[in-house]
């Protein structure tokens, strides 16, 4: 049989990095876990993350030659601030430009979210609503429509709340209360921190309320978080005080997107979380057959143990919390669905870490993938899109 070779995109020195030194000790057994059903794997202890190797880029590859010479800095050093700002100031204005118009092309604004959506001025918070069809359109039916779905939950809340099943209120407390620990807006003593808490709370305890095929599943509140955190920083009061009812509503979504994975009935079906993890592992042999071939015929990792919580938890675990938004951005703007772009940028993570996860073995990989160094997410979203566009 005549090996796959790999794509010449991907031979570049762009994806190099030097392997980690061997681990210190062994990863120690798991006892929590995103969802009920995550498989007990090894973990690593959190400081155990070895910082990422600097990137070398070498534009020698002409389907990189644009990109790296337009981006070569930001590349090698980051990009300097001023451009940043700069490049920042001209996104919103064209995201603001393209949300006032009278008529939104939704096409339009996928193009210009999936490049990331900058912090302020409310923009992400409108542009996620579009994105996720919450808002239609059409802006001069925006007042009727909030106004009718702000109304709705207030009943859900007047309704169901009154009765809920204390089983799933203790699970959906315990989960409320870790929520982003290092973060002040959902974490602490405060009463602002408590309300944002409180919201997560009777939004999770109405969807198991109207989901009965779903109802909670643990990690929910991690899946719903980025959206609170985006609506209510809103700085249109109007807005902000609505977040919770946005979010309830968005959420419903978002996860009507990926609702099969949430269902244990359907692990194993063809639309399961299994299947969706098993073509995550054929991405990976499609674009990078060796890779795929290392982790898991030589080192038998069962993607199972990284990229459940990968998956499930739409990458907010693996990432800093201002850089899953921006990774969210993407995943939202797609228009094919943000599932199918979640399995890229999966896909992505591994070929970025390839020549230290080529010379480890079960260990230090798993430590690795469940460890996930440090990344510059606008490079990591570059590499996803490719994998679209250039098959191997």
């Amino acid at each position: 049989m005549v090996k796959k070779q790999l794509p010449d995109w991907l031979n570049s020195s762009l994806w190099s990095s030097n392997p980690p030194p061997p681990p210190a000790d062994d990863p120690s057994p798991s006892d929590h876990s995103p969802f009920d059903r995550k498989p007990v794997v090894p973990v690593t202890p959190p400081g155990a993350i070895e910082p990422p190797e600097p990137v070398k880029v070498e534009a020698s590859d002409p389907l990189l030659d644009d990109a790296v010479s337009d981006h070569q800095d930001e590349f090698e050093n980051g990009a300097s601030s001023v451009s940043s700002v700069v490049e920042d100031a001209s996104k919103q204005a064209q995201l603001l430009h393209e949300i006032s118009n009278k008529v939104i092309s939704l096409t339009e604004l996928r193009r210009l979210a999936s490049q990331g959506i900058p912090d302020g001025a409310g923009v992400r918070s409108a542009v996620w609503k579009l994105l996720l069809g919450y808002l239609p359109g059409d802006r001069a039916l925006w007042p009727s429509e909030l106004a009718k779905k702000r109304s709705q939950y207030k009943n859900f809340k007047d309704e169901l709340l009154l009765n809920p099943d204390t089983e799933i209120i203790e699970q959906i407390d315990r989960d409320v209360m870790r929520t982003h620990p290092d973060l002040h807006f959902f974490s602490g003593d405060s009463q602002f921190a408590k309300s944002n808490q409180e919201a997560l709370r009777s939004i999770l305890i109405i969807f198991a309320k109207l989901n009965p095929g779903i109802r909670y599943v643990q990690g929910m509140n991690e899946v719903l978080a980025p959206l609170y955190y985006v609506f209510k920083n809103d700085p249109a009061e109007e807005n902000a005080s609505s977040a919770e009812a946005d979010t309830f509503f968005c959420f419903v979504e978002l996860i009507s997107g990926f609702r099969d994975n949430f269902c244990q009935q359907l692990d194993n079906s063809v639309v399961g979380i299994r299947s969706t993890i098993t073509k995550m592992s054929q991405l990976l042999k499609e674009h990078d057959e060796e890779l795929w071939r290392h982790l898991e015929v030589t080192c038998k990792v069962n993607p199972q143990f990284y990229a459940f919580r990968w998956i499930t938890l739409l990458l907010t675990q693996e990432f800093n919390f201002a850089d899953s938004l921006h990774i969210w951005d993407t995943l939202l703007s797609d228009p094919e669905g943000p599932q199918e772009t979640l399995l890229r940028v999966c896909c992505a993570m591994l070929i970025l870490v390839r020549r230290r996860l080529l010379a480890g073995d079960f260990t230090s990989n798993l430590k690795l993938l469940q460890n996930y160094p440090s990344s510059n997410i606008s490079h990591l979203l570059y590499v996803a899109n490719k994998l679209r566009s250039h098959p191997g």
